[in-house]
């Protein structure tokens, strides 16, 4: 067992048999959940690195983890997520699941920063950046002024 899904204010946990489980309200998947609003093929549950990733499978009520709907994401252990409105906790040991060193990069958070320009992640305004790009070239020209008219 990789770990398990246990149901927000009750209830049977879900063991978690396979490194690859399909979620949905259909009876060919690996966990059925019979609720209306989840969709027929909902989400998928992928063990990567010892790490659980849900993979929304373009459902009608969505995937959410702590909170916040999401197409692909690393879900860390004791994580809250909900399949359209029923909420998990995930329950799993990534070590046990033979995680090893950091997590794994969630692409969620690569998309985010890749999206970002330099000066974003860096902290800074475009306008600062223009104005040290204007001074560095003022303090060149000083510099290339007194190189040729030495004193």
């Amino acid at each position: 067992m990789f770990g398990r899904l246990v149901p927000v204010g009750g209830g049977d946990p879900i063991p978690l048999l396979k490194d690859r489980l399909l979620v949905g309200r259909r009876e060919s998947c690996d966990i059925v959940l019979r609720f209306a609003n989840v969709s027929a093929h909902h989400c998928q549950l992928v063990l990567e690195e010892g790490y659980w990733f849900v993979k929304d499978l373009n459902s009608r009520n969505g995937v959410k983890v702590n909170g916040n709907r999401v197409q692909r994401k690393r879900i860390d252990p004791g994580a809250l997520l909900a399949v359209a409105k029923h909420q998990y906790e995930l329950d799993y040991s990534p070590m046990k699941n033979g995680a090893s060193g950091t997590p794994p990069p969630d692409e969620e958070q690569i998309g985010t920063i890749l999206r970002s320009s330099l000066l974003d992640r860096a902290g800074l305004d475009r306008r600062d950046a223009g104005r040290a790009a204007d001074e560095y070239e003022a303090a060149a020209a000083a510099s290339r002024r007194k190189k040729n008219n030495p004193s």
